[in-house]
């Protein structure tokens, strides 16, 4: 018998089974990947997403989190990165940093459930990726350790902070603070069934001239030539050792960062990139560069906040020059795109062009090793200003795709071959009866269609829905008809893939 989410059919999932065609300006012969990172960053430090507010009881807090999701399916993305951990505290009962006081209004106040737990389980039921969004060094929003819950570590251990700039940070170059931090987040990892731990952009504070780490530096800065060298070191430390630790504890979640999109200008290094804007390597003695060439990522996703043609830090340069850098890397590469910029009043004339974002999709399909795109954020999404969002998803997102595989992740078990019991037509379209036939159940089942027989399923051409996995799934194509033929594969948690089923033809 059909078990839960047995019925998936009509208009719930029309949109995903439609067929829009490919825009103007698309290159002729187009293939559409098979496999493309769509996602959007859910951000909960002051409130920017979610929970909308302090305060919010559970059944709001939970409902808000629930819109969300069905924005991301509406918008036909695959994942989302929630950000689980904005100021040293958390979104979930950890042993290590209090209660974030972004839920309730008081840090260390018990929500009264887990949003954690509670945000991976519906990110899952609707068969998406869950990313799980970390600050590493950021304490608080404000300098006053005395706010922080008495049992904070940054209270427990004053010795462990700094104040600089309006805000509280862990000091990156003490050591126990490097390892606290990694337990803190690989406390979520280990607990919980996420699918990727994600950094975002912020490591040292910008500009640290004024951040008072010389004490820390004359104590572990030995052998280093400079203060900016050693503090890169100590970046790269959390980076190297993060990816060992990742792999040590689940291997088949996805490590990586999303940094500032600037390496460093060619002015200052023939290396850099042609631009003239704030450099991580220099600014937040982030050495993102290196970490692709080293392989310390499984992805690097760098924020390319910047318009086609903007000076002085130019889209269209900026592309090309991060692509030849993960180029044979194995790191895969996803561009941050700037959805809160895009008919924004107070931005330059480009961005209160609809189709901006969209000329930013179809650049990058120039560069095949560029696997998709994040967006920043979620209310934008949602909002949609002058069109934006929807104007790249009626452009790009024509297909569904399932979410990236990692390279190195590739030649794992794959998901049994499904079987495909019956297509049979019906009021509403075309219902298929997919049976999952190994022991593990299938994350998802892609859905192809042609008005053929198919003997390639290595792109996107003929798939026409992703639908969550189960042991038993009905589900109606409202576009089906009489002739056609599908197929469908078994996809596990990671996107790796099943033998198609044998095809059934609608007769």
């Amino acid at each position: 018998m059909p078990t839960r989410r047995t019925v998936l059919k009509g208009l719930a999932l029309a949109a995903a089974a439609s067929v829009v065609p490919l825009p103007a300006f698309a290159e002729p012969g187009y293939v559409p990947p098979l496999r493309q990172m769509r996602g959007m960053w859910i951000a909960s430090v002051v409130n920017i997403n979610w929970p909308s507010k302090q305060g919010l009881t559970a059944d709001q807090q939970k409902a808000e989190f629930i819109a969300w999701l069905d924005l991301a399916v509406q918008r036909k993305l695959n994942s989302v990165f929630v950000q689980i951990r904005p100021t040293a505290d958390a979104f979930w009962p950890s042993p290590f940093e209090p209660w974030s006081h972004w839920l309730t209004g008081v840090q260390g106040q018990d929500p009264g459930y887990d949003p954690l737990g509670f945000a991976v389980e519906e990110t899952h039921k609707r068969g998406l990726t869950f990313h799980a969004w970390f600050n590493p060094y950021r304490v608080s929003m404000q300098t006053d350790p005395n706010q922080l819950h008495p049992s904070h570590p940054g209270r427990v251990h004053p010795e462990w902070i700094l104040p600089f700039g309006g805000k509280l940070y862990y000091n990156p170059g003490i050591p126990e603070v490097r390892k606290f931090c990694q337990d803190a987040m690989l406390d979520a990892l280990t607990r919980y069934d996420i699918d990727g731990l994600h950094f975002d952009d912020y490591f040292y504070p910008t500009n640290t001239t004024a951040f008072n780490d010389a004490d820390t530096f004359a104590k572990y800065g030995a052998g280093f030539p400079d203060l900016a060298a050693w503090r890169r070191n100590n970046v790269d430390l959390m980076v190297s050792e993060m990816q060992q630790r990742v792999r040590e504890v689940k291997p088949e979640v996805a490590w990586g960062i999303s940094p500032s999109g600037i390496w460093r200008n060619k002015g200052t290094d023939p290396l850099g990139s042609e631009t003239n804007g704030g450099q991580s390597y220099d600014n937040l003695h982030a050495d993102t560069r290196g970490w692709v060439k080293k392989g310390w990522l499984d992805y690097i996703a760098p924020q390319l906040y910047w318009y086609i043609g903007q000076p002085p830090a130019d889209y269209s340069k900026l592309v090309p020059w991060w692509s030849d850098v993960a180029d044979g890397t194995g790191t895969m590469l996803w561009i941050g795109q700037a959805a809160y910029k895009a008919g924004d009043p107070a931005q330059a004339a480009q961005w209160q062009d609809p189709a901006e974002l969209s000329k930013h999709l179809t650049l990058n399909r120039s560069h095949p090793q560029i696997g998709g795109d994040i967006w920043y954020n979620a209310n934008d999404v949602r909002v949609d200003r002058i069109g934006s969002i929807s104007t790249a998803v009626k452009d790009h997102y024509q297909r569904p795709a399932l979410p990236p595989l990692l390279p190195r992740l590739a030649d794992g078990e794959k998901p049994k071959r499904p079987v495909l019991a019956y297509v049979r037509r019906v009021h509403e379209g075309v219902e298929l009866n997919m049976i999952a036939t190994g022991r593990h159940e299938p994350f998802q089942f892609a859905i192809f269609r042609s008005s053929a027989e198919i003997d390639r399923f290595d792109d996107a051409s003929n798939l026409v829905a992703v639908i969550p996995g189960d042991r038993v799934v009905r589900w109606v194509d409202a576009e089906g008809k009489k002739g056609d033929h599908y197929y469908v594969m078994a996809v596990d948690r990671v996107s790796r893939t099943s033998s198609p089923s044998h095809g059934r033809k609608v007769w």
